[in-house]
């Protein structure tokens, strides 16, 4: 074979292979993962809890101020006028050290909630932490024992609190799943969502402004770097909140959201390192990195639209129709690859059986499970496209058909049966007495006749 004949074939291998590939169904290209150096991660969707990255997400690990998250959380839930005025008190800075931060409040100070809170979310203020809990539950350990009851509620596994605000203790930790959980829950709060994406605030005048360093109300900035000044390498476009943390003992924590063309993003890292001569530890540049790979590869879908016909199903009793088309009740959206189409996904469906007439347009008869590799991206109510009418003849002779079929009628059959069993037996026993009755009778009547053969023998001797 000549060379430029095995150039040719060779050529054609190759588009062949290629013809071949472009046919397979269902192959995605996968995608590459980013190399996060945080010890634990969990990076997920808001909407449905899917992790789109994880790396050490039910690892135990020491929250440091990111606990605040599940503190405000607790205050919003409780408190329904944010607008009350709390006196701080010398005991709420009981173990908030010299280096602790704070958000700058004075003993005998008369704070709104409202202030409090972006006292404690901005500059994590440790004192509003403390007058937070006191306020709420009356004393830190009872605001505690919520926190705990309610990361138990979110389904929390790895989690529990000792404090409200983070401050290092060896039985105070979460893991970073639990941390998405607890997020994804606060930000479903609007003034929870508005507090966090605040960058700065200027606090309201209180009873104690002159005694602040500047001798006027606080002006308070946030210790987030992703939001807190557009000059900054750190910002972020499309962060929208949440909260940083750091002991020695958990290092550099950071609680992010994000959300870029209507698709939102919760982050969490836990134990980052701040590099030698960096201004910043690692939690801004490879949370930016974390989001960055993620609305490159993933994008918000609506997978199944509300009125999409899912399956048509028999139904019973009407003379109208013996079929009834479903459709699915409400979008199903999810975040997902962005080169998976619907026929990637496995449909799981859940409809009622023997159905049967009347059904109303929109009833609920049914669900709709989308999943991918065990991963379930959400479910949708399937449910009647139109009325269909109940027939009564039909209807009368299904009552009649399932009668025999009930607890009620197989009860009566063994009541009639019974009572035919009784029947019988007394029949029986009527018949055999009444046997016993002629045979004695008869008996009796041969024993006179006898009677009065031996007697007329006798008169005739």
């Amino acid at each position: 074979m000549t060379f430029p004949a095995l150039r040719r074939h060779i050529a054609a291998f190759f588009v062949l292979l290629l013809c071949l590939l472009a046919l397979c169904p269902g192959v995605a290209q996968a995608v590459s993962m980013p190399d996060i150096q945080a010890t634990a991660v969990y990076l997920g969707d808001p909407e449905t809890g899917l992790p789109l990255y994880e790396k050490n997400a039910e690892e135990k690990r020491y929250p440091a101020s990111t606990t605040k998250i599940m503190t405000a959380l607790i205050v919003l839930e409780n408190v329904q006028d944010l607008t009350q005025k709390v006196t701080v008190l010398e005991e709420d800075f009981n173990g908030v050290g010299a280096d602790a931060s704070k958000a700058g409040f004075v003993a005998g100070e008369e704070v709104t909630v409202m202030d409090l809170l972006y006292g404690l979310m901005l500059p994590s203020g440790n004192e509003a932490a403390n007058t937070l809990a006191r306020f709420v539950s009356g004393s830190v350990d009872a605001f505690v024992e919520k926190m705990n009851a309610r990361a138990t509620d979110l389904g929390c596994t790895g989690t529990h609190f000792v404090n409200p605000n983070g401050l290092h203790d060896d039985n105070h930790y979460t893991t970073a799943h639990d941390l998405f959980r607890i997020t994804q829950e606060a930000m479903k709060n609007e003034t929870f969502a508005d507090i966090v994406s605040t960058a700065q605030k200027n606090l309201d005048p209180t009873n104690k402004a002159a005694e602040h360093p500047n001798g006027k109300n606080l002006y308070i900035l946030t210790t987030n770097q992703l939001i807190l000044s557009r000059n900054s390498p750190y910002y972020y476009a499309y962060a929208t909140g949440v909260k940083t943390g750091h002991t020695s003992q958990a290092g550099y924590c950071l609680v992010a959201s994000a959300e870029k063309k209507g698709s939102e993003l919760i982050s969490v890292m836990l134990g980052c390192e701040r590099p030698a001569g960096a201004a910043q530890p690692l939690t801004y540049s490879e949370t930016k990195e974390l989001f960055e790979w993620a609305y490159e590869n993933y994008e918000s879908r609506t997978l199944i639209e509300q009125g999409t016909e899912i399956q048509e199903v028999p139904i019973r009793l009407s003379t109208e129709a013996d079929k009834l088309m479903l459709v699915a009740g409400s979008d199903l959206t999810a975040t997902v690859l962005k080169d998976l189409t619907i026929d990637d996904f496995e449909r799981t469906i859940s409809v009622q059986e023997d159905l049967v007439a009347p059904v109303t347009k929109g009833d609920k008869l049914g669900t709709l499970t989308l999943s991918r590799d065990g991963v379930i991206y959400g479910s949708v109510d399937l449910v009647a496209l139109n009325d269909v009418s109940m027939s009564e003849v039909l209807y009368y002779a299904y009552l009649l058909e399932n009668f025999f079929s009930t607890p009620l009628f197989k009860l009566i059959l063994l009541v009639v049966i019974l009572l035919f069993i009784l029947y019988i037996t007394f029949y029986i026993i009527r018949v055999r007495r009444r046997r016993q009755k002629r045979r004695q009778m008869m008996r009796s009547k041969y024993a006179r006749m006898e009677q009065y053969e031996r007697e007329q023998q006798h008169r005739d001797e």
